[in-house]
Parts: structure tokens; sequence; C-alpha cells
């Protein structure tokens, strides 16, 4: 199955239109290297992949056991997670990985 997403990916309008990858461009093959176990090479694809999860998690639970901090801390959780992506997008710009 893992083999078949991996040669069926969705391309990315951004890139298409543009040529250069967008903020989200590599989660999809990250999404598919951590189900084949490869944790390291899914992080390279796209490091802030892990911490979404983790939050995403972590907003599900509140949702249903209402945390007495959730707010606050899914609040930084997802100001965390967007400087995560737009650190890694910038790292990527000036690394010329996009061109």
């Amino acid at each position: 199955m893992f083999e078949y997403l991996r040669h069926n990916l969705l391309p990315c309008p951004l890139k298409q239109l543009t040529g250069i990858d967008c903020p989200g461009c590599g989660m999809q093959r990250a999404i598919v290297e951590l189900f084949d176990g490869n944790i390291l090479l899914s992080l390279k694809y796209y490091p802030a992949l892990i911490p979404i999860i983790f939050m995403l998690v972590f907003l599900f639970a509140h949702l249903r056991f209402d945390f007495k901090n959730g707010t606050i801390i899914l609040k930084i959780l997802f100001l965390l997670n967007g400087l995560l992506i737009l650190t890694n997008y910038i790292v990527k710009l000036y690394n010329s990985q996009l061109l």
C-alpha cells in the first residue's frame, strides 16, 4: 500500500503553476515515510509533521476531556508549529532547494 502511495502523490498546485515549492511541500512524502517507519527520512522531508501530529492528538484529547489550560497550550502549539513551518521554508529558500 505504501508503494502505491509513494508513486501516486498529489501534485502541488503552486509548484505546478510557479515551479516553486509551497510551505507544505514534502508533507505527503513525509507521511508515507512515517507510515513506512522511516522517522528520520520523514523529518528530513517535512520537519513539522510529527509536531503537527502531536498537536492534533492534543487538540482532540482537549476536545474530549476539556483540559484546564488546554486552549493556552493549543495556542502555543499552533504558534510553535507555524514558526517551525516558516523556519523550514526559509531554510529551503536559503539553500535554493525550491528552485
